[in-house]
């Protein structure tokens, strides 16, 4: 079990849930997925890939889709990287119980001048994320424990 995952292995009986146990490759570029998690309450499961991981924020409202729209996004446990292609049911009883389907997917490109893993240090990501349906730059914004702030960016 890597550092990385151990608390969403802990967290999953995977006899009883189709959720990947690890796994997953990298590609050329980062990806990102955004995933509708229909669970206790419905939401959306934001992650970029990092460091070989997936870092996970929960998204209560929704993506923003307009400039200087602001989200509260919690920061959640790393996946691996084979969950950027899982669609499927958690069953009852299980942790994040219910449906997750992909609702959007691609790659993005740092925005600044460090590596990801210190942008997500200082607590200040900003990326250009490239799918089907979005296509601009966003940022994440961290402000207190595990709560985040996602904002829709101007274009430059």
């Amino acid at each position: 079990m890597t550092r990385e995952l151990k608390t969403y292995q802990k967290k999953r009986n995977f006899r009883k849930s189709p959720e990947p146990n690890a796994g997953g490759r990298r590609q050329k570029e980062p990806l990102f997925v955004i995933q509708r998690h229909a669970a206790r309450n419905l939401h959306y499961d934001f992650r970029l890939e990092m460091n070989g991981v997936l870092k996970s924020w929960a998204v209560p409202k929704g993506i923003p889709k307009r400039v200087g729209e602001k989200r509260l996004a919690v920061l959640t446990e790393n996946h691996p990287l084979s969950y950027a292609n899982f669609e499927g049911r958690i069953p009852e009883g299980e942790y994040g119980a219910g449906t997750v389907k992909i609702a959007e997917k691609g790659t993005y490109e740092n925005m600044k001048p460090k590596a990801m893993s210190t942008c997500f240090r200082q607590g200040r990501i900003e990326v250009w994320l490239t799918g089907k349906r979005l296509d601009g730059p966003f940022a994440l914004i961290h402000f207190k424990e595990k709560n985040w702030l996602l904002i829709k960016l101007r274009k430059r």
